[in-house]
């Protein structure tokens, strides 16, 4: 995973501290057997990858345990509104515990208000009918750990092309929030054909469109890290792939709630939505 060419992309695009001149946190430090070394910046919606120290035999967030692989390598992740600190812990097999504090920078987010509009239009029997089901089939594929090592690997945009929304940004609508928007959008025509970022294992590819997503791939990547591709025209793997690096898994469309063809791009690590624009870096100009 690019991480540590995404830590100076947040710098570069303004994208740390923007809301209050923090610096980010932390590049590529050395590693040490009595120390972490963090490989990226710290900041809301963005993914670092870390050493943990020697003889380390559980790692924790937070108090939540983090997979630690056999290099000491892990994966950590934080959350479009996650708050400015989390703890790491390790426990090492003589029984002492390294702690470090991270501090996560802030982020501003692109924020419009739509003062005359409602919240949410009137919802439908059949939207009501077959949600509940999407969602848990949803909630399902991502609760899947596999043992991919796509999260190690630098990511590739599915598609390259004009990114149209951005990662975060929300409505308020009458004063009400609405949920922010959890990828990226790419405006590309109907047929494009969507590449696997990374490697990884296809954990949920619809059979029938979704109301919402349309037709929907899920890839899990390993260490707890998955990607979405939404509003899909066409799948073209299948429930339990293998998938590598640039291969081929379907094609850009407008299935689902969508205004025009492109490709909804979304990311998760456990429960934290990020940032795909800060996994793969700057989109491709192109040729």
């Amino acid at each position: 995973m690019s991480l540590v060419r995404a830590s100076f992309l947040a710098v570069a695009l303004g994208l740390v501290g923007a809301a209050s001149g923090a610096p980010a946190a932390s590049t590529a430090q050395t590693a040490s057997a009595n120390r972490f070394a963090i490989d990226g910046a710290l900041m809301q919606g963005g993914a670092v990858l870390g050493t943990a120290p020697q003889g380390a035999t559980l790692l924790t967030l937070d108090g939540v345990p983090v997979r630690i692989a056999p290099d000491r390598r892990f994966l950590i992740a934080f959350d479009r509104d996650a708050g400015p600190s989390a703890t790491l812990v390790a426990r090492l097999s003589d029984g002492r515990e390294i702690r470090q504090q991270l501090t996560i920078a802030p982020r501003a987010w692109a924020i419009s208000r739509l003062d005359r509009l409602p919240k949410y239009p009137v919802p439908q029997p059949e939207f009501q009918r077959r949600r509940p089901a999407e969602l848990a089939q949803i909630s399902a594929a991502r609760a899947m750990q596999g043992e991919s090592a796509g999260w190690r690997q630098d990511f590739l945009w599915p598609v390259t092309g004009r990114i149209s929304t951005m990662f975060g940004s929300q409505r308020i609508y009458a004063g009400e929030p609405g949920a922010f928007h959890s990828g990226v959008d790419i405006a590309r025509p109907t047929g494009t054909t969507v590449l696997a970022p990374a490697d990884g294992v296809v954990v949920l590819a619809t059979a029938a469109p979704f109301t919402l997503e349309g037709n929907l791939i899920l890839i899990d990547h390993g260490m707890g890290l998955n990607s979405a591709f939404v509003h899909l025209s066409r799948i073209d793997v299948k429930l339990g792939a293998h998938v590598r690096r640039g291969q081929p898994i379907g094609a850009v469309g407008n299935s689902g709630r969508a205004t025009g063809p492109h490709l909804h791009w979304s990311m998760k690590w456990r429960d934290a939505r990020i940032d795909p624009l800060l996994v793969a870096g700057p989109m491709p100009v192109a040729e």
